[in-house]
């Protein structure tokens, strides 16, 4: 059984000037020499951990930590102007070349799995290998499964907590209500969407693990609830089902895509259809994880996934 490698502290880091407001907070740990790794978080706006560097072996790869705009350590938290799909995808190949790295890992899950996957078809011959967990694709179909008919069946305590967070006037229409809720005048309101927000993506991908935010909900708190639906609003600024549609330019690039059979944020469906439109992907289901990247089970794969590039990589 894999687990984390030994903690590790980064030998380098930087904020990547992007010629706008933003400054994207860059980190690098493990081998300069070695195996070049993007690490590609979720939400958008999780943000990067130190334990993100830990999936890979540190004699091995030259391991590289991105907090996309707005995100993390990257400045200013929560700015959603000049904040894009197109904006984090130029970061990457600014931060590539910056680095004078001619190929590397992407390494994403959940929608850092989608950013590498737009990333790749943009430039594929910069891609050596994709390793993606709990893949979401960011169509109206895994939005509809999050927000109008689908994961409210599992969780219907929760679901209506959520729809009584906004005004009565938008429960038919819980997205439109938390947009307007979040962005409106109201701090009231606002906070009391926010948190409902953030609690049910808890509830879903956590299940009974979750834990309520344990201090009290912040600014930051909803700036981050605020880019999350920024993106969602936008349509993560990307055509509908574009991921899928452009696979057959990237489907001779080594993937591996694994996913949780109990995954509720990000259905099992949603990697199958990858795994159809990548023939050449390796599919791996873990029967007993769902979508985060913790538990045993889930580690193992996605260490073993590091492992099995870094025996077969020329570096």
């Amino acid at each position: 059984m894999k687990t984390f490698f030994p903690e590790i502290t980064p030998f380098h880091t930087f904020f990547l000037e992007t010629g706008s407001q933003h400054r994207v907070y860059v980190e690098q740990s493990g081998n300069p020499a070695g195996i070049p790794v993007i690490f590609l978080h979720g939400g958008p706006c999780s943000g990067t951990k130190p334990d993100h560097r830990r999936f890979f072996n540190p004699d091995r790869y030259h391991i590289i930590l991105m907090d996309q705009r707005g995100c993390g350590q990257s400045q200013p938290f929560g700015e959603l102007q000049n904040n894009s799909t197109d904006h984090l995808i130029e970061d990457m190949e600014h931060i590539r070349q910056h680095l004078r790295i001619q190929q590397w890992l992407l390494f994403g899950g959940s929608w850092g799995a989608a950013l590498a996957l737009l990333y790749a078809q943009r430039y594929p011959t910069h891609v050596l290998a994709m390793i993606l967990r709990g893949v979401f694709l960011a169509r109206q179909a895994d939005m509809d499964w999050f927000l109008v008919n689908g994961v409210n069946h599992i969780f219907p305590e929760q679901w209506q907590n959520l729809i009584n967070s906004v005004k009565s006037e938008y429960r038919h229409n819980i997205a439109q209500g938390l947009f307007h809720a979040v962005f409106g005048n109201d701090s009231t309101a606002a906070f009391s969407a926010a948190k409902a927000w953030q609690s049910w993506g808890g509830i879903t991908a956590l299940g009974h693990l979750y834990q309520p935010h344990a201090s009290s909900f912040d600014q930051k708190d909803l700036l981050q609830v605020q880019m999350e639906l920024h993106y969602a609003r936008n349509r993560y600024f990307i055509e509908e089902n574009q991921i899928l549609e452009n696979c057959a330019s990237i489907a001779h690039i080594p993937a591996t895509i694994i996913h949780g059979q109990y995954d509720l944020t990000c259905p099992l469906a949603s990697g199958w259809s990858l795994k159809e439109a990548l023939p050449n992907a390796k599919f791996v289901i873990l029967p007993n994880s769902g979508h985060v990247a913790r538990g045993e089970e889930m580690i193992n794969a996605l260490v073993l996934a590091t492992d099995e590039i870094a025996e077969h990589a020329s570096f």
